[in-house]
């Protein structure tokens, strides 16, 4: 380990300056990474990285899970439920079900398990490619809500299929009863077990003496704890950890500090940037041992890569088919129940349709394969599952994620009326800010607000909704005025949030930020 530590620092530099480099030129750093990945490892000499596959799941995809739960909107996700179900559930087991049959068909000595156990595994699109090739286009609003709503859940479906197929690939036996009841607890337990865990440890932040310091640790422990806690019991820990974020996530100005807010955020945010990372570099530095691993069952180079992009194909073909099912689905539905739009148009199911890359849950199911079953005989195909794993990512990930940004420009999506635009939705806040303020000091503080220059000067600011200007010492009690104002935008926010649809919760957030950072400047002054 330690002979081979300047290469692994080596690593993070170069994931570092490898997407400095895809922020500069428009590409999405996951591409940049795998295909530097596969460069690397090709150099003589390169140490290579092993990972014990039952530590896959739990070193990397309980953080990535939680970060991602907790940046998502409750409201978006609601309001946007029925595609996101569909596409995260419906569409996941029938691109399963498409996996298995052609592997089934096409691949020698594939059963139908080993199928399933596949299609688990390749069915998931990646979130994280997806939102670093959005970043560089503008996209609906509606779009990147799907995307990321529909990203929380198509990794528990998919790992459950997953689960399941492993256990009757290990065993030889699958009772259907018994699969019916194990994947109920599966569901519920894993949901109950992440809202469990997560409001013992929104108690604890609120309970105990903690500083800023102790709520970034305690926030870095509990995805684990979700995971680990559900899995003990044979429930999903994917779907415990996304729950108990999604729960903490909403209740975050309840127990956390402003400061504990923006510092938390920075900590989480470096951490899932360096994870991201290491993964899809891992993903190119593990594909020579993966061909060599290939000899011993016998496959060939060349017909393993065939096989990689027939189930290449069958997963981009049945996304595009799932997009545009969609459509019809929602038309037909519109005439029995009310639905969020019935026409949504044939330009962003195709784009829906085309966000189909897949990354990080991918590799992590693939290598946590077991190498030997039940009995102790090697794992059937599990390398060239591997393989075809690998070339699907490339695949998806070079193709699908160099094109999108073209298409989109070229496609021209529609301007959805969902959302308010970004600058109409910014003056409305401000303004709503401003008034709830200056009624708040006119109604608590009249006294304070005719003797105070601080005070004037910040009704000034919010008369003319200028940029703040520094406001130089602040007693103590002005100080306490100005926290009580502050808490008091929060709150209209937070309550704007959850009464006004059109209102993005991204802009929300913005604000609130601003506000965590005001408090922070008069906290430390």
């Amino acid at each position: 380990m330690l002979d081979h530590f300047p290469f692994y620092l080596a690593l993070i530099v170069l994931i570092v300056l490898l997407i400095m480099l895809g922020n500069k030129i428009k590409v999405a750093y996951p591409v940049l990474l795998v295909l530097a990945g596969l460069l690397l490892s090709f150099i003589p000499g390169i140490p290579v990285l092993k990972i014990d596959p039952e530590l896959i799941f739990i070193i990397f995809l309980p953080p990535l899970l939680y970060e991602a739960a907790w940046a998502n909107s409750w409201k978006e996700l609601w309001h946007w439920r029925r595609i996101i179900g569909s596409f995260a559930f419906v569409v996941v087991f029938l691109t399963a079900i498409s996996v298995a049959l052609v592997a089934n068909s096409f691949i020698p000595g594939f059963s139908l398990a080993l199928g399933f156990l596949l299609g688990g595994i390749v069915s998931p699109p990646d979130a994280v490619s997806a939102s670093a090739i959005l970043k560089f286009v503008k996209v609906p609003k509606r779009m990147s809500s799907i995307l990321e709503g529909e990203s929380l859940l198509n990794d528990a479906s998919s790992l459950i299929i997953f689960r399941f197929a492993a256990i009757a690939v290990s065993t030889g036996q699958f009772v259907m009863h018994q699969a019916a009841l194990s994947f109920v607890w599966m569901v519920v337990g894993g949901v109950a077990i992440g809202l469990a865990v997560g409001f013992v440890f929104l108690k604890a932040h609120k309970w105990l003496p903690t500083d800023v310091n102790m709520d970034i640790i305690l926030s870095l422990v509990t995805p684990y704890a979700m995971y680990m806690v559900a899995e003990e019991v044979h429930a999903s820990g994917v779907l415990a950890v996304v729950s108990g974020g999604l729960y903490l996530s909403n209740q975050r100005h309840r127990f956390l500090s402003g400061s504990s807010r923006l510092r938390g955020e920075n900590v989480w945010q470096s951490v899932v940037f360096l994870l991201n990372g290491l993964v899809f570099m891992l993903i190119g530095l593990d594909l020579p041992e993966i061909i060599s691993s290939l000899k011993s069952e016998g496959i060939g180079f060349y017909e393993a890569t065939g096989y990689g992009l027939l189930i290449t194909a069958v997963l981009i073909v049945g996304r595009m088919l799932a997009g545009y099912g969609a459509v019809i689905v929602t038309r037909i539905a519109s005439y029995f129940i009310t639905v969020a739009d019935n026409n949504p148009g044939t330009r962003a199911p195709f784009i829906l349709g085309w966000t189909g890359m897949r990354g990080v849950v991918s590799l992590a199911a693939a290598l946590s394969i077991p190498v030997t079953i039940e009995g102790g005989a090697p794992f059937p195909h599990r390398n060239l599952i591997l393989y075809i794993t690998f070339v699907v990512i490339l695949l998806t990930l070079v193709v699908q994620g160099l094109t999108l940004p073209i298409i989109i420009r070229k496609i021209k999506l529609p301007a959805f009326d969902d959302h308010m635009p970004e600058e109409e939705t910014e003056k409305l806040l401000r303004e709503e800010l401003a008034t709830e303020s200056l009624n708040y000091l006119a109604a608590n503080h009249q006294a304070e607000l005719e003797n105070s220059h601080v005070l004037k000067k910040l009704s000034t600011y919010w008369e003319n909704q200028l940029n703040a200007e520094e406001t130089g010492a602040v007693s103590g009690h002005i100080k306490a005025i100005y926290i009580a104002v502050l808490n008091r935008q929060r709150q209209h926010l937070i309550q704007k949030n959850k009464n006004e649809q059109r209102i993005d919760e991204e802009i929300i957030r913005k604000f609130l930020h601003k506000i965590d950072l005001e408090e922070e400047k008069l906290n430390a002054d």
